[in-house]
């Protein structure tokens, strides 16, 4: 099996508890990235395994960028959108703790530029991601970090960059900048105004669960995505 072919009862546990071996390392990554194959039984599955020790230091955040991997997918779980793939947290992997997550195959020509050009019918989910992403403070929303699977999901993926307590939105999503945020969404986000989930908020410290708060409170205030008015919230590269 590969990335889309799990059935979805079995894929946590894949994750979870499969032995993992190392396939490669990805390549044009910032951080040591590597493609693995998780075995469980008669189940296997490729995915993506960020470690710890190959991240490199960042003055604006912590070691440990795998624990906002899976707070990005527990966020995006609790919130019912289905935007990041299965990710968790694995002690026992090769190169020692980090992030495992569901590898999703698709076309890798496609990202965020060509969906929003060339794919309208993609635009609600993009849009969707952009909200999240204001949500979740995600500084790194590169062109490519938007997916589409085989069976024509979009997904967000990289979210190692995300949740500081300070404002670092940075994105290449910026087409939906004013647009009315649709009630539904509203009202699935309204929660997080009063309390971030328990298992999002121990992965965080106490100043990045009270900005996040903030940032969805802001959110309820203005019913609008954001605006960039200085031009300059971009991630580099931008694919």
């Amino acid at each position: 099996m590969k990335g889309d072919e799990p059935f979805p009862d079995r894929e946590l546990t894949l994750l979870a508890e499969g032995r993992v071996e190392l396939l490669g390392r990805i390549l044009r990554s910032s951080n040591a990235t590597f493609l693995v194959q998780v075995s469980c039984g008669d189940d296997s599955a490729w995915a993506v395994y960020k470690p710890e020790a190959g991240e490199r230091p960042l003055s604006d955040f912590e070691p440990g960028l795998y624990r906002r991997e899976r707070a990005a997918y527990l966020l995006s779980e609790y919130l019912k959108w289905g935007i990041v793939p299965a990710t968790m947290i694995r002690e026992d992997s090769p190169l020692g703790i980090g992030s495992l997550q569901r590898f999703i195959e698709g076309d890798v020509r496609e990202h965020y530029f060509t969906l929003y050009v060339d794919a309208p019918e993609t635009h609600r989910a993009l849009s969707q991601i952009a909200l999240f992403d204001c949500i979740a403070n995600n500084a790194d929303r590169k062109s490519g970090h938007v997916l589409r699977g085989q069976d024509g999901r979009v997904w967000g993926i990289d979210h190692g960059l995300c949740f500081s307590a300070g404002n670092k939105l940075r994105t290449v999503i910026w087409d939906f900048a004013g647009v009315p945020i649709p009630r539904a969404l509203l009202e699935n986000i309204s929660p997080l105004a009063d309390a971030v989930p328990p298992d999002v908020a121990e992965l965080l410290d106490s100043a990045e669960v009270a900005a996040l708060q903030r940032r969805v409170q802001r959110l309820l205030r203005e019913r609008v995505l954001p605006v960039d008015r200085t031009g300059m919230r971009y991630p580099w590269p931008l694919v």
